[in-house]
């Protein structure tokens, strides 16, 4: 028996463009689910929808930008059959602006929560009507240790991604009654296009702050999602799995 099989189901995954949006809808695809790929600039969206069509997978790009969350709707009103009926939502994009809390502006404090935490609340707001009416859905969100532990000079970005945890264990009761799932990832540190261009040392003391001792890989969080949106996780909600490799404990 194939397991985490999600064919027929129609995935949206946010920040799609690069790193761990990437990572999750590659593997989502793998699945079988149809994908929407949305990120604020649709150049990298093409190149990736592209390759997973030419791979026998259906995808589409969708320009997306959840620092204007009073657009979401609309943008996702307008997707086309059979894209427009989401059964799968990631909400994985997000900013950072890090400062110390002394040297933060209110600007900087206001877009990481907008985009990170706001957007998340606009694009679940828009998809879950439709979760809603045909009984089934799976709604996750993509967090950070940093939202369960702190971490200075991210006061904004830790707000966020702890709110995303408050937002989706609400979520959760709200909605278990439609045989919709509600859950989080809080990812630790995981290799990506940033941490490439850190110097050696800088690499070496991350992983040493690890207790598996090396950097998570996107496809570390991908599988967890794949986890999660599959009928195999029916009974899983308003949980939040831990991906760090043991950082948060």
């Amino acid at each position: 028996m194939t397991t985490f099989r999600l064919d027929g189901k129609t995935a949206l995954v946010t920040g799609a463009s690069q790193g761990i949006g990437e990572a999750v809808a590659r593997r989502l695809s793998a699945s079988g689910a149809r994908l929407v790929l949305a990120a604020r600039s649709t150049d990298k969206l093409e190149e990736l929808a592209e390759e997973l069509r030419s791979a026998g997978a259906e995808a589409m790009p969708l320009t997306l930008d959840l620092a204007a969350p009073e657009t979401v709707e609309e943008r996702l009103a307008g997707l086309p059959e059979p894209f427009s009926a989401i059964d799968v939502l990631v909400n994985n994009a997000g900013i950072t602006e890090d400062k110390l809390l002394a040297r933060m502006d209110l600007d900087a404090w206001q877009r990481v929560l907008s985009t990170n935490l706001t957007g998340a609340f606009a694009v679940t707001k828009a998809v879950c009507k439709g979760m809603m009416r045909r009984r089934w859905g799976r709604i996750i969100s993509v967090s950070s240790v940093v939202g369960l532990m702190g971490n200075p000079g991210q006061a904004n970005y830790a707000a966020a991604k702890a709110g995303l945890i408050g937002f989706s264990k609400s979520l959760a009761r709200e909605l278990a009654g439609r045989s919709i799932t509600v859950n989080v990832i809080a990812p630790g540190y995981i290799a990506t296009a940033m941490t490439d261009g850190l110097p050696e040392e800088a690499k070496k003391s991350l992983e040493r702050a690890i207790p598996l001792r090396r950097l998570g890989a996107g496809d570390d969080v991908a599988w967890a999602a794949v986890y999660l949106a599959s009928e195999e996780a029916a009974y899983v909600t308003g949980h939040v799995l831990n991906v760090s490799g043991g950082m948060y404990i």
